[in-house]
Order: C-alpha cells, then structure tokens, then sequence
C-alpha cells in the first residue's frame, strides 16, 4: 500500500528536481559557457540597478565575465533557480532557501558576485 507524500516532501522533490533539471541543461550547453541571453540578462539587470550608463555597462559586462571565470554556468544557473524560487512567500519558498543544497549554491554565487565586485567596481 502506498501513503500519500505530505505538501513538504512533494515540494522538496519538486526543488531538487528543478536543480538537477538546471543541471542537465547547463551540462548540455557546455557547463563553462555563458549563454549570450544570460549574460545580456545580468548586465540589463545590473545596469538598471547600478546606473545606465557607459562606465556601468563596462563594469557589469565585467563582473559577469569574473563570475564566468570562477563559478561554471551549471552552479550558475543552479544558484539563480535557487534564489528565483527563494522569493515565494511561505514554507514553499523555505525550502528553496533553506535547505543544504539551496545555501550552498547561494553561498558560491554571493562569493563569486564579491570577486566580481572587487575586480569591476
């Protein structure tokens, strides 16, 4: 007889099923390589954060290439996931920030963003 998964088990399967689906997707374009559209995305969203400007859009392009340099696209996208899923309200949303796997790729991209501002800003 099988017994039913509660709410919290059925969405910790979903997020690391989504993780692993990041995964395969990054490993199949080449876990190095940023796609263009990514990092078109970084750099509009760090230029509207940081000013829309020449000056800005040199050091954001630059702080994506450092980030490129020291973390793989994969964890890359993984983290993001991660950090997207994190803003849902509620114990759904806990579980994309709190648990192990979510801390560590959160972990790695906030040090890579660090380098990245260290170098670029």
């Amino acid at each position: 007889m099988r017994t039913a998964m509660s709410a919290p088990d059925i969405i910790r399967a979903s997020v690391f099923a989504v993780a692993a689906l990041a995964g395969s997707v990054a490993a199949a374009m080449g876990a190095t390589e940023y796609p263009t559209t990514t990092v078109a995305e970084y750099v509009y969203g760090c230029m509207k954060a940081n000013g829309e400007n020449r000056e800005m859009l040199d050091r954001c392009s630059c702080s994506i290439d450092v980030i490129a340099s020291i973390i793989p696209y994969e964890h890359y996208v993984t983290a993001e996931t991660f950090k997207g899923m994190g803003l849902v309200a509620g114990e759904k949303g806990a579980l994309f920030r709190e648990t192990a796997p979510a801390k560590a790729a959160m972990t790695e991209l906030k040090r890579a963003q660090a380098e990245a501002d260290i170098r670029c800003f």
